[in-house]
């Protein structure tokens, strides 16, 4: 890819030697910063999920959550090292789009974003501290966006699963408000859980497993160091 950038590049005989340097390591950095989409899409407004709760079967004395807070990597390498949380998938949820391959949730057009669905136990952890931790560890307040990443897709947003998680969201939600634990308004999207679509198989546990990934190191490994370090007595 920087080869046939190169190309077009040194074509241009108006750019001296030097600006072609800046605009080869500017294309090189734009490449590796580009977070789990290889296309993000942008949207100026959130597309709400409108239905009927569905029901999720979980074993006994346990319960679900399902969150969307940007890329599924993040949230993935954070929630699964929780005490009490038994598992983490990442996947797709919110949208039009039955049974999405990751490159189509990458166009922006399907209307799912990137989610985890999280299996605990709420005799060891509760759905008001699965809230918190998801509201502190990543920002609310961006439409369509997360950090690096762009795109209906990478959307903020809770999917609740009874009354009970929805009134408890609205709850957290005014909790930090009251707080000003962010100087901007909260834009996180409150709305039932309609269908949650697994992501192929690669993305289960991706950060534990690719490391050495240029989008992990810069933007995902910031991002679990601060929730390690703010949760540290809840890891595992």
């Amino acid at each position: 890819m920087t080869h046939s950038i190169f190309k077009k590049l040194t074509a241009a005989s108006a750019l001296s030697r030097s600006a072609l340097l800046v605009a080869l390591v500017l294309s090189v950095w734009a490449v590796m910063l580009t977070g789990c989409a290889t296309q993000p899409a942008f949207s100026d407004s959130n597309e709400v999920t409108r239905g009927t709760i569905q029901p999720v079967k979980t074993p006994a004395g346990r319960e679900v959550a399902t969150f969307a807070g940007g890329c599924f990597w993040a949230r993935d390498a954070m929630f699964r090292h929780l005490k009490g949380v038994d598992t983490v998938t990442s996947g797709f949820a919110g949208g039009h789009t039955a049974h999405p391959s990751y490159e189509q949730v990458c166009t922006g057009t399907t209307g799912q974003a990137e989610t985890v669905q999280i299996i605990f136990d709420p005799k060891v952890i509760s759905y008001h501290d699965l809230l918190d931790i998801f509201f502190h560890t990543h920002d609310p307040t961006t439409l369509n966006r997360q950090y690096p990443d762009e795109g209906t897709q990478y959307r903020s947003a809770v999917f609740y699963h009874s009354a009970r998680q929805k009134a408890m969201t609205e709850q957290v939600i005014r909790e930090i408000g009251k707080a000003h634990l962010y100087s901007d308004p909260i834009v996180t999207q409150v709305v039932p859980y309609t269908g949650f679509w697994p992501a192929e198989d690669y993305h289960q546990n991706y950060f534990a497993l690719n490391p050495d990934n240029t989008y992990c190191q810069v933007t995902v490994a910031p991002e679990v160091a601060h929730f390690r370090k703010l949760y540290h007595a809840r890891l595992k």
